[in-house]
């Protein structure tokens, strides 16, 4: 049947008015999207459809998945093939999710205006590849809020008329074109997010003004307040709590003792970053540090998005810019047992609070920075 046979089923079958049940015709072929193999998708891709669970979707939809980038609707980009409420057209689109955002923002205009924001960025990435005929954002023709989103969210969009869709050939080369689009814009996606600049939802802090000297080894060292705050997010409130940024000032503190210059002006999104004075001048060598709070004695979630991060970092902040690959600390609130030798032995430091002292692997012993 092929990419045009699904989209006419869909926009010939679906009806909102008639419920989301499993035995619905337009429901019927929605979820059954995921089984088919007869859409002769670019290698690698899946796809799911989309018509509402207990009430009926305004704009049903098809998700297109790369696996390598996203397989989740709600959050981080896929395409996706998303018909107007009349069904009289149909936009392929690369989506950002939005259902994640829900609960920092709600599901009105100050969602929509991040995701416009954002979907702005993205688009730079993308420039220069635009093809005529591609808009940056489908019109859905529905007041609701989940149907904005998805215009909102839009980085760029391809819309058919479902009348008059262009043939299987001309659809899969939009499908392979936006599936190279969608890998383009989540590397520029990736790098944003660990340049020297603030997200549109993060609660930053003034600089204080001075700058790193050989004199002041904590010039450059600004560890965020420890005390609980408050951060006016929309017209909400959130409480959160700072023993991140505590650990981070305390163990800054530590290692000057020990003959580092502890960062963390600048370095966004790094934790912090440590470098080694010698005689007056800096040795070159730079320490990656990535602090994380074992919440529950169970310091299983801490271990594992340290990895992640000082992985993510030391590719994409130090081997992707032609610069040396840092030495990478994990530091903890509490002793993190067995998964100390398992950091070990994937080149990963490790060091924690040990009541009024600093524990830590033998690489952390080695650097002088724990006992």
């Amino acid at each position: 049947m092929g990419i045009r046979g699904l989209l006419q089923e869909v926009a010939e079958t679906y009806d909102a008015n008639a419920g989301s049940r499993r035995d619905v015709v337009g429901q019927r072929v929605l979820r059954g999207v995921a089984k088919r193999a007869d859409l002769g998708l670019p290698s690698g891709l899946f796809v799911r459809g989309y018509g509402g669970q207990t009430t009926p979707a305004a704009t049903p939809w098809i998700g297109v998945f790369d696996p390598e980038i996203n397989s989740d609707a709600g959050k981080g980009l896929y395409l996706a093939y998303i018909f107007s409420a009349d069904l009289l057209t149909v936009s392929l689109t690369l989506q950002q999710g939005i259902t994640h955002l829900e609960e920092r923002l709600g599901r009105g205009q100050a969602r929509q205006e991040h995701l416009r924001r954002q979907a702005t960025r993205l688009r730079r990435a993308i420039a220069a590849q635009r093809r005529n005929g591609w808009a940056d954002e489908p019109e859905l023709m529905h007041h609701a809020d989940r149907p904005k989103a998805y215009e909102a969210a839009s980085v760029i969009a391809r819309r058919y008329e479902t009348a008059a869709l262009p043939d299987e050939v001309g659809l899969q080369d939009d499908l392979a074109h936006a599936a190279e689009l969608l890998k383009r814009v989540h590397t520029a996606d990736r790098l944003w997010w660990y340049e020297d600049s603030p997200t549109p939802l993060e609660v930053n802090y003034a600089p204080d003004g001075r700058t790193v000297s050989e004199r002041d080894a904590l010039a450059g060292f600004c560890p965020k307040d420890s005390s609980d705050y408050i951060a006016n997010i929309t017209a909400r409130q959130q409480v959160k709590k700072r023993h991140h940024e505590a650990l981070i000032e305390s163990f800054g503190r530590h290692v000057v003792s020990c003959g580092y210059v502890p960062t963390t002006r600048l370095v966004h999104p790094k934790d912090l970053v440590l470098n080694r004075m010698n005689e007056g001048s800096s040795t070159g060598d730079e320490w990656l540090v990535e602090a994380k709070v074992v919440r529950g004695g169970n310091p299983t979630e801490a271990v594992r998005q340290a990895v992640g991060q000082l992985y993510e970092y030391s590719h994409f902040l130090y081997l992707e810019r032609k610069r040396p690959e840092p030495y990478l600390i994990g530091l903890f609130t509490e002793d993190i047992g067995g998964y100390s030798d398992y950091l070990e032995q994937r080149g990963i430091a490790s060091i924690w609070r040990d009541g009024e002292d600093w524990g830590g692997s033998p690489r952390a012993v080695e650097w002088g920075m724990a006992r």
